[in-house]
């Protein structure tokens, strides 16, 4: 029975380092189409008792590529150093997003917990650059560019209130900031003549955004079976580059079965709505082939500087998310599993518009979480 309890938790450290040294993960990503995998994970969400320290620390795997029907990827380019939407200026190949995330929520009391998440991400992308445009004469088909980053986005903290502290129920309601603390202003590494990344291949926003969340969970069988509930609405404010994210509305719902004693089934639905990002600049358009003069410089169709919607920016995504839990400490007994437990999703697309831009596809989400008592309670 021990070995077999050894060989499985071999087996979930090994999954664990095949997940953060894969070599698909090392490759591509942005109007760029850079979103990542989201998913309702419970020690994030509640409220820690009084004194308790839960660290969650997990790795998020987000693929994107021209994977819907009627999608040809050219999309507007937003040139910031111009103050331009160029419409139909490039074509979207492939963006990974990958995210490294150190989860810290604290409870003050058994009520109120504050939530500290300092992401790290990784992001590549790849495109045709230039369509319509003779560069290196290569009439006006685009050239191929790659980019990428990596670096701390923008870290967020959340103050928490658990309105219904029960033994077989919660109801936490958050409120968080999102510190621009993620570069917003990185160049195209290595490009003669580097532009400033378009703003959704950055790391960072730029500008300060505000979320509010509401979570909730119940004990249908104690000790058993428990659903939950949850949602959440975040705000950015306009950078001074002069571009607005869209407001993002999340939900997701499920249910966590306990098996045995170590092992929890999970199964979750998750929505997402992106509205549309807006733009403050002039508007221009790349030439096409029957356009006279093809290739040359983007046609200016409005010199003047002026909020714009960026079309193919927002989506809509509703996914299906199984996934299960370990807990360490059940399945082997020692100082350093204790209170410790390892989870992993799968993220299923079943719906999903994301206005011809670069679609999310099966995403991933590998996660540790480890809880330290900091002070006894009282």
């Amino acid at each position: 029975m021990i070995a077999g309890k050894r060989f499985i938790l071999g087996f979930i450290l090994s999954l664990a380092i095949v997940f953060f040294s894969w070599p698909g993960a090392q490759t591509a990503q942005a109007s760029c189409g850079s979103v990542t995998c989201f998913v309702v994970i419970g020690s994030a969400q509640q409220v820690s008792p009084a004194g308790l320290l839960t660290v969650n620390t997990f790795y998020n795997y987000t693929p994107q590529g021209t994977l819907l029907s009627g999608t040809n990827g050219v999309i507007p380019a937003v040139d910031l150093d111009n103050r331009q939407l160029i419409l139909g200026h490039h074509q979207e190949i492939r963006t990974i997003s990958q995210m490294y995330t150190l989860d810290l929520n604290y409870g003050v009391t058994d009520q109120i917990g504050i939530e500290v998440a300092i992401p790290y991400k990784r992001i590549r992308h790849q495109h045709l650059d230039g369509l319509g445009e003779d560069i290196d004469g290569n009439g006006g088909a685009g050239k191929l560019t790659r980019f990428s980053d990596n670096g701390i986005g923008d870290i967020f903290i959340n103050a928490k209130y658990n309105l219904l502290p029960t033994i077989s129920s919660m109801v936490v309601a958050g409120f968080g900031v999102y510190l621009p603390t993620g570069d917003h202003d990185q160049q195209t590494a290595g490009v003669e003549g580097a532009e400033t990344m378009e703003p959704t291949a950055q790391l960072g926003r730029g500008q300060l955004g505000i979320q509010g969340s509401i979570y909730q969970t119940y004990e249908v069988i104690p000790h058993r079976l428990n659903q939950f509930a949850s949602a959440s609405y975040r705000h950015t404010f306009r950078n001074n580059f002069g571009y607005q994210f869209g407001d993002q509305f999340d939900v997701g719902f499920g249910a966590n079965l306990v098996t045995v004693p170590w092992l929890v089934l999970a199964n979750q639905f998750n929505y997402r709505y992106m509205v549309h990002d807006s733009y403050s600049g002039s508007l221009a358009r790349s030439l096409t082939p029957s356009d006279p003069g093809f290739p040359d410089e983007a046609i200016v169709l409005d010199p003047n500087i002026t909020n714009r919607a960026v079309p193919t920016t927002g989506s809509t995504y509703f996914a299906y998310t199984p996934g299960f839990q370990v807990s360490l400490g059940e399945l082997i007994k020692t100082s350093l599993t204790e209170n410790a437990s390892v989870y992993f999703y799968t993220q299923i697309p079943i719906a999903r518009d994301f206005n011809g831009n670069l679609a999310q596809g099966v995403s991933y989400v590998f996660g540790i979480t480890k809880l330290f008592q900091v002070m006894k309670p009282s």
